[in-house]
């Protein structure tokens, strides 16, 4: 579908007028898993990652790292033995862009199948 938020890429933070409202978050939280939690602030975007294992958590993080490599937008993240905490948001704008979105749906098709 090309209107799929995991086939779009990150706009420069530069070019970004500003947070999306949040008329614009509910629609775009459609577009992904129903774990991800918005913050009370609407300043961030999370979802908690849990995996069999040592090894699948660090498969994963290194896989969220990838993304945010070619994306150009970088999570926290709080990695323990079998989960990952992934936090997205924009700092540039002070609260949260289209990017968090994008990232945070690319992030859903790496698990999609174990769900």
């Amino acid at each position: 579908m090309s209107d799929d938020l995991s086939t779009r890429h990150c706009k420069a933070c530069e070019g970004l007028a500003g947070p999306v409202s949040s008329t614009e978050i509910a629609k775009l939280k459609q577009g992904l898993h129903a774990d991800w939690e918005i913050d009370a602030e609407s300043k961030s975007i999370s979802r908690r990652f849990r995996f069999s294992d040592y090894y699948r958590t660090i498969a994963f993080v290194n896989a969220v790292a990838f993304i945010a490599h070619v994306e150009d937008h970088h999570p926290d993240l709080s990695v323990g033995y079998s989960q990952c905490h992934v936090v997205w948001s924009t700092h540039a704008v002070g609260g949260l862009s289209e990017n968090d979105f994008i990232c945070a749906a690319k992030v859903d098709a790496l698990v999609q199948t174990d769900e």
